[in-house]
């Protein structure tokens, strides 16, 4: 990726500056994009998903399934992601932010034992599994859940 390629995520970026009702040679005058008449055309228009008192779609729909609203959304690596630290680094969350592994950490960062780990390194995380913690004492590492 180059910096000539970035360009802003599809949808995000809306143009507000546009003039309506500056007359037919603009293509958007008179009644500058609202129709003739009706509700729509006024102020105080409903908002959306209003089914002009009908019950709206979303409320006839059953509800379905639990929500849990006290989930974690714990993001998950391999053990063999943090093969690209020095031999006697401390890995942490900002760390792994810098390196690129990670994006977002949300609710925290779990280490999987996936692949292998051939150098000594101090990873302080949320969490680890039995297997990754084991690969990361057994060459001498230290797994430290903060």
């Amino acid at each position: 990726m180059n910096l000539s390629d970035l360009r802003p995520a599809e949808g995000s970026k809306q143009s507000n500056n546009f003039r309506r009702g500056r007359g037919h040679g603009s293509g958007n005058g008179k009644t500058a994009g609202y129709g003739h008449k009706g509700q729509k055309a006024r102020s105080g228009a409903p908002r959306a998903g209003f089914e002009g008192g009908q019950m709206p779609l979303y409320r006839r729909l059953p509800k379905r399934g639990f929500h849990n609203r006290n989930t974690k959304e714990i993001v998950s690596i391999n053990l063999s992601m943090l093969e690209q630290f020095e031999d006697g680094a401390v890995v942490t969350v900002d760390t792994l932010q810098t390196a690129g592994i990670i994006k977002n950490p949300r609710d925290g960062v779990k280490v999987l034992g996936g692949g292998e780990l051939t150098k000594k390194l101090e990873v302080k995380l949320n969490a680890f599994s039995e297997t990754a913690k084991a690969k990361i004492e057994a060459l001498g590492g230290k797994a430290e859940v903060i």
